[in-house]
């Protein structure tokens, strides 16, 4: 269904944009379109957590050894965004760039389409994930005397972010308004749909008991996990497929036990459907560049939002009214003089009180 529903959006906000003048009899021309993008795969790989040590003294000394394999990653991708100036020319396109702008609401590029496609299978610190990234922006900003709409000044994005390592998944769609203040400063505002999973659901909030304590060996026993007792006080624990996962009530509450609370919040996540919400979107742009000095900045606010009321499980009921979503980010830098520079870069996002970010900072000082 949810991939269903990115396809359809996608497919309707293409077919939206105007053509020349709104000759929407016209074919749609794919090699302007793809014109000056590229398609790109790459392969990375490096050294992961170093060996640990584990010591033992339950049956005498034990020394065991802790690997995390190597870490590596797997991308594929095709973009086309024209890049700011602040943005170095790339001999190749690996993937593995840090490019914060992307997240910017307004491009170069208006009048065209812009998009990301890329999805990277990568092992991170010895855990696998399947990161996505994909979206499609298009800005108008010309005068079409024949159309039927005034197009003129609207933004629309669609795009489509799954972050394993953040644990966050989301579909988002807006439209806004564009208003520029001057040649470096535009605000807009508009409307945004997301589709993600019903992010606030809680499947321990059932199983806690009246003094906050949380009934966890009742859980247990329901997910299958049994225990037998020897009649002398011992006690062996077993998990669903029979097999001995602990002999102390010891290691039942620090190991068997956080392991088992991780499976059953995941496995009850998955068992419920995504759910939309409508959210009323502002935001603003700033980019004003020379070869001394720059500074690109970005921002968006969520204040209000509307969610199905019948649907328990939506973030609006859970958080029993409106909240705050946000991101925002800043690009900046400066040369002193010939040698001397100092940069600022990053990015942060909040959403359902979930958050993920990234940032770069520092100095160069260029010796001639």
């Amino acid at each position: 269904m949810k991939k269903l529903a990115i396809v359809i959006l996608i497919i309707l906000t293409a077919c939206a944009a105007p053509k020349d003048c709104c000759g929407q009899d016209k074919k749609v021309d794919f090699k302007k379109i793809f014109k000056f993008g590229t398609i790109y795969g790459a392969v990375n790989g490096g050294t992961s957590l170093s060996d640990e040590d584990q010591f033992s003294v339950t049956n005498g000394l034990q020394t065991s050894i802790i690997e995390t394999p190597y870490d590596y990653s797997m991308i594929l991708g095709i973009r086309k965004m024209k890049q700011f100036g602040y943005q170095p020319k790339e001999a190749f396109k690996r993937g593995t760039e840090s490019s914060f702008s992307d997240a910017a609401t307004i491009g170069r590029w208006e009048n065209q389409f812009e998009f990301l496609f890329e999805v990277e299978y990568k092992r991170q610190q010895g855990e696998e994930y399947f990161d996505q990234h994909h979206f499609i922006r298009y800005i108008w900003d010309k005068e079409c005397e024949e159309c039927k709409y005034d197009w003129k000044h609207l933004i629309f994005k669609v795009e489509y972010l799954k972050d394993g390592f953040a644990d966050v998944e989301y579909f988002e769609a807006s439209e806004r308004y564009r208003y520029n203040v001057n040649g470096n400063l535009s605000l807009n505002i508009g409307i945004a749909q997301r589709l993600s999973e019903p992010y606030g659901y809680d499947p321990l909030e059932e199983w806690l008991l009246s003094n906050g304590n949380l009934h966890y060996t009742e859980l247990a026993i329901q997910e299958g996990y049994t225990m037998v007792f020897d009649g002398h006080g011992g006690v062996e624990y077993f998990d669903p497929s029979g097999t001995s996962v602990a002999t102390s009530t010891e290691v039942w509450e620090a190991v068997v036990i956080p392991e088992m609370l991780a499976n059953y919040t995941e496995k009850k996540r998955n068992e419920l459907a995504n759910v939309i919400q409508h959210s009323w979107v502002v935001g603003f742009d700033y980019y004003k560049y020379s070869k001394k000095s720059w500074m690109h900045a970005w921002g968006n606010l969520m204040p209000l939002h509307y969610s199905d009321y019948e649907n328990e499980f939506s973030y609006y009921n859970f958080n029993g009214g409106q909240w705050k979503d946000y991101s925002f980010g800043l690009i900046y830098g400066h040369w002193f003089n010939k040698n001397l520079g100092v940069f600022v870069e990053g990015k942060y996002n909040r959403y359902w009180n979930r958050t993920w970010h990234g940032f770069s900072a520092g100095i160069n000082y260029r010796v001639f």
